[in-house]
């Protein structure tokens, strides 16, 4: 059952996959964007990005692959890592598009070196982008791509690792002395305040075809800020629920009492014990 037209809108608004035309450019977000970007054109080899469950941090990973225009970038996402080492870096060089024929780590190494060599003297840039990193199982696959940080010519790292994670990633890395020197950039992604929660809903609602008129009330805002700590899944939702409760109920307006029935119905309050 869809409630786009009831809502004058074209897409559903609040959807929890990464598409980058929803990436909200809030002040924090954009922070741990311009930190990775720097990273990358800065050639500094590695750089960290963590926060909690569903504050956009893989959002924000595929605002950063828009952004790294083919041509002077060559990619590679990594978005399931928990692999042995092996396969890890046979993923690696599937993603790169590079042939899977070698059978041992250390044919896949040479392949993968003679790669970034290659894109080196073209004057692109190799970046992988490995998202979920704290779902790493083993603390060997850290040892491989501190290893392949070692891929560099004298004045510059061949490749940028961009680790995304949950706060649990900067244990793991803590424990890794080695690999944490490597790590030149370090950024946590905080929640939203209810300024922030306002202009998201907003601009989600906007991105999605609204005509602007007053979908939610302030009251209903402040309501949804409360309940989800500010964590955009959370708020996309509770705004989703919402969006479905209002329609079948013919509601002009989604108000503060409508978002807390939805929250109780479907146990939505915010765990976190902070807002």
């Amino acid at each position: 059952m869809h409630y786009e037209d009831y809502w004058g809108l074209k897409l559903p608004p609040f959807e929890n996959v990464p598409d980058p035309k929803f990436y909200f450019p809030s002040p924090k977000h954009e922070e741990g964007l311009a930190r990775l970007v720097y990273a990358i054109q800065g050639h500094k080899g590695a750089a960290m990005l963590t926060g909690e469950i569903g504050c956009g941090k893989t959002t924000l990973s595929r605002r950063l692959l828009t952004y790294l225009t083919r041509g002077r970038y060559d990619t590679a996402l990594i978005a399931n890592p928990s692999l042995e080492a092996t396969d890890f870096v046979r993923e690696i060089l599937n993603q790169f598009g590079l042939s899977q024929n070698s059978t041992t780590k250390v044919e896949m190494l040479n392949i993968l070196n003679e790669h970034l060599l290659g894109n080196g003297k073209r004057g692109i840039d190799t970046v992988i982008v490995i998202d979920e990193a704290q779902a790493i199982k083993d603390d060997t696959v850290f040892e491989e791509l501190r290893l392949l940080l070692n891929f560099q010519l004298n004045e510059r790292f061949l490749l940028t690792l961009i680790l995304v994670g949950q706060p649990e990633l900067n244990e793991r890395i803590a424990a890794l002395q080695q690999f944490l020197q490597r790590i030149a950039i370090r950024y946590h992604l905080p929640a939203f305040d209810i300024q922030e929660t306002t202009n998201y809903i907003e601009f989600r609602l906007e991105t999605a075809g609204s005509d602007k008129r007053p979908i939610f009330s302030a009251e209903a805002i402040a309501t949804v800020f409360r309940n989800s700590g500010g964590i955009p899944r959370r708020i996309n939702t509770v705004s989703d629920l919402c969006l479905l409760t209002g329609y079948l109920e013919r509601k002009a307006q989604i108000d503060d009492e409508l978002v807390e029935r939805v929250v109780a119905e479907f146990h939505l309050g915010d765990q976190s014990g902070t807002a």
